[in-house]
């Protein structure tokens, strides 16, 4: 599934060009031509229905497994704690890690987290809403999202830049230049695996009820997590609830500011921050492909799909597919089916109650204090494919009264 364009009439990208859009009006206009396309990596889903269905598919497993082999990383620190993610894992061993980690995880345990993330939000807005200017990548998505996962983990909160700036580093690793920057990626992980290890042993000495003891606890039952995965888990949460609340966040504003009526709605009706994370998550998401992988030969709409096969979701393509949606439109009091921010089938976001609660609680707060929303020059984006969001986000707004 990889070389030239197909001579077929079926749409074709080639999404390691540094110029390609996910989101663009190309992959808009192939979507209305065909429910796929193919790419250098293999397939690629556009439409909602076939999203749908693909996603709960048994011939297709986690397909990101993959991902750091395709780049020339096959052993070595990363490789190894890649391969140990719970979304790389497929049958029993993976319904046993999520048996295991899900009581950490539930909606009751982030729940009781919203007073917490609703002050900090209004702390951190705070120190720029009477300025009229801000760097909001710096100075409210970055501190906001670390400080969130040191509250989540009973983290001193002041020790939210390491959080930041490890696993900063550590995102490189979804990149296409994976293997040049493979020996920074790996000393950030090592400092991960430090962090995690001292939280641990902290965790087993004087266990309490916040989340990592809940971790730990599953750790010493007797269908229990080992060492290994306990602490390769945790650095995973780490990394992956810092970097796509960050990125999300920063999407969101983005969106916002090209949406001003929604904005102040928002502000005139935080109750709506909940469907405002949807709708965001809809239109814009941090995580631009899901990526799966076919275990054997299967026939779906009538393509022949051979073992091996890499299909990729397009999830903003999916999420804003007229035949669901109706013509494009940005809406937080629309009700809406499914989006797919957050996956779907047996791999959705095991961290998703807590991603939502943080960005629902963030919203309407920056929302309140933040009028007229726009952005500034100087604004950079990382690459549109893969995961993706603002480096620097300058926002202009007035501010409130």
């Amino acid at each position: 599934m990889t070389g030239g364009a197909p001579t077929d009439g079926v749409p074709w990208f080639d999404v390691r060009d540094p110029d390609f859009s996910i989101t663009s009006a190309a992959v808009h206009a192939a979507r209305e031509k065909s429910w796929y396309a193919r790419t250098d990596y293999g397939l690629a889903v556009l439409r909602h229905a076939e999203t749908e269905e693909l996603l709960q598919h048994p011939l297709l497993r986690q397909g990101s497994v993959s991902w750091l082999a395709r780049n020339g990383v096959t052993e070595g620190p990363l490789a190894d704690w890649w391969a140990s993610w719970v979304l790389h894992q497929e049958g029993e061993k993976h319904l046993r890690l999520r048996r295991l980690m899900n009581p950490a995880f539930t909606a009751r345990s982030a729940a009781a987290l919203l007073p917490r993330f609703r002050a900090l939000a209004g702390e951190l807005t705070d120190a720029f809403a009477d300025r009229g200017h801000c760097e909001f990548v710096s100075e409210f998505a970055e501190p906001y999202a670390a400080r969130v996962i040191a509250v989540l983990l009973g983290l001193p909160e002041p020790e939210w830049p390491v959080v930041a700036r490890e696993s900063a580093v550590l995102g490189l690793a979804l990149g296409v230049n994976v293997r040049r920057d493979l020996d920074r990626i790996e000393r950030a992980l090592a400092a991960l695996y430090a962090y995690a290890d001292e939280l641990i042993a902290d965790r087993r000495r004087r266990e309490g009820d916040d989340f990592v003891s809940r971790l730990v606890r599953a750790s010493r039952d007797s269908d229990r997590l080992s060492g290994a995965e306990l602490r390769d888990g945790l650095v995973l949460l780490i990394f992956g609830g810092f970097d796509t609340t960050r990125n999300q966040l920063g999407l969101a504003l983005e969106t916002f500011a090209r949406h001003p009526g929604q904005w102040r709605l928002l502000g005139e009706r935080p109750e709506l921050g909940a469907r405002a994370v949807e709708e965001v998550m809809r239109v814009d998401p941090t995580v631009r492909w899901i990526t799966r992988e076919a275990l054997e030969d299967f026939t779906f709409r009538g393509l022949d799909i051979p073992a091996g096969t890499t299909v990729q979701i397009w999830s903003e393509s999916a999420g804003t597919d007229p035949r669901v949606h109706g013509a494009y439109s940005f809406d937080i009091t629309a009700e809406r089916e499914p989006h797919f921010g957050f996956g779907g089938g047996v791999h959705h976001c095991l961290g998703h109650f807590v991603a939502r609660a943080d960005m629902t609680e963030a919203l309407p707060v920056l929302a309140r204090r933040l009028r007229d929303l726009r952005i500034g020059e100087g604004a950079v984006r990382l690459p549109d494919s893969g995961n993706t969001g603002p480096v620097r986000l300058p926002l202009l707004f007035t501010p409130a009264p």
